[in-house]
């Protein structure tokens, strides 16, 4: 990553959440406002707060997340605006996680989708990306659901095509032992770029 003074603090930075499916939405939702029976999400802000290693309880983590987490959204990444409006403002950094590759039948169409989630981002802004190389379905219950099939190369020529500048870009390969039956996943990738500034 790109070595520099370090970033000026944002003041009350928020988290906008977006998904597809209704109920995925509501179930944030249920998390947010700490509805009994909702995902337990803390084995995971235990696991940050471990890596990160300041000694942040992890319930404090927690309550900052949820009070961050102001807005959770619908959204098609397969939509010149996928929010249905430009998003006001602009985000400062973007995270997706296994998703545009996931919902796109093909190539051109990741892509276009990598483009159209790029939008809502401002100049300068940072995307960081995670996702599957090789992979050409997963099983979700009983559906088996396609995933279109990405190399390094695809994703390094949609990051370019979409205007990005790939500031760190790493692939890991699968080791069988954590290969499992629910997909075909040969490797995963994590992608830092950002969107140039205006002019």
């Amino acid at each position: 990553l790109t070595v520099g003074p370090p970033p000026t603090p944002i003041p009350n930075p928020q988290v906008v959440a977006t998904d597809f499916l209704e109920v995925n939405r509501e179930e944030l939702q249920r998390w947010v406002r700490g509805e009994p029976g909702a995902f337990d999400w803390s084995p995971f802000i235990q696991h940050v707060c471990k890596i990160e290693g300041r000694g942040e309880p992890w319930q404090e983590k927690e309550r900052r997340l949820r009070g961050r987490l102001r807005r959770i959204l619908p959204i098609d990444v397969h939509c010149a605006d996928p929010l249905g409006a430009p998003l006001r403002p602009p985000a400062d950094a973007l995270l997706s996680t296994f998703c545009l590759e996931a919902v796109s039948p093909d190539r051109a169409a990741f892509g276009r989708a990598l483009l159209n989630v790029g939008s809502m981002l401002r100049p300068g802004g940072h995307a960081l990306l995670l996702g599957a190389l090789g992979e050409s379905f997963y099983l979700a219950g009983a559906a088996r659901l396609p995933v279109v099939p990405l190399d390094e190369d695809d994703v390094r020529g949609a990051l370019s095509d979409a205007g990005f500048t790939i500031r760190d870009f790493r692939s890991y390969a699968m080791p069988p032992a954590l290969r499992t039956a629910v997909d075909d996943v040969q490797g995963v990738f994590f992608v830092h770029a950002q969107k140039p500034l205006e002019g």
